[in-house]
């Protein structure tokens, strides 16, 4: 079984402390990292009741909502007063993936392809480089 540590960075220099998941498989195909990273998440978030999500995307809202990688997002316009699908919001981080909202490291290695796998082994660090847009740019 393979702990990843998922370590949130933005080109601005910020970096999270990061929260590692167990995994059993010892290859995973990079959507699906993301999808666990995600479903993960979300299962927090509901646990804890309300407050702010501290996610990979913003939550969907109900005027067509967001997608842009950010460091989370009140959840007042997400689905069920509150409660948030974990499918929607794994759709919004992929769909970022692709537009480049976030670049993906693995140990010192970009990956690129969503369906390109992951060989995972106890100690693997994944991190998600969040794009900042340039001042006046």
């Amino acid at each position: 079984m393979a702990r990843v540590t998922f370590v949130d960075e933005t080109t601005s220099g910020s970096r999270t402390d990061g929260w590692g998941l167990d995994i059993a498989e010892e290859r995973l195909a990079l959507r699906e990292v993301i999808r666990r990273r995600v479903f993960q998440e979300v299962a927090e978030f509901h646990a804890r009741g309300a407050g702010e999500y501290r996610g990979l995307v913003r939550p969907a809202s109900g005027n067509g909502g967001t997608d842009r990688a950010s460091g989370g997002g009140r959840t007042s316009g997400a689905t069920g007063g509150g409660r948030m699908d974990p499918e929607a919001q794994c759709a919004l981080a992929l769909a970022a993936f692709e537009r480049n909202g976030f670049l993906i490291l693995v140990g010192d290695r970009q990956v690129e392809d969503l369906d390109e796998e992951i060989e995972l082994r106890l100690d693997t660090e994944v991190t998600f480089l969040k794009l900042v847009p340039l001042v006046g740019g």
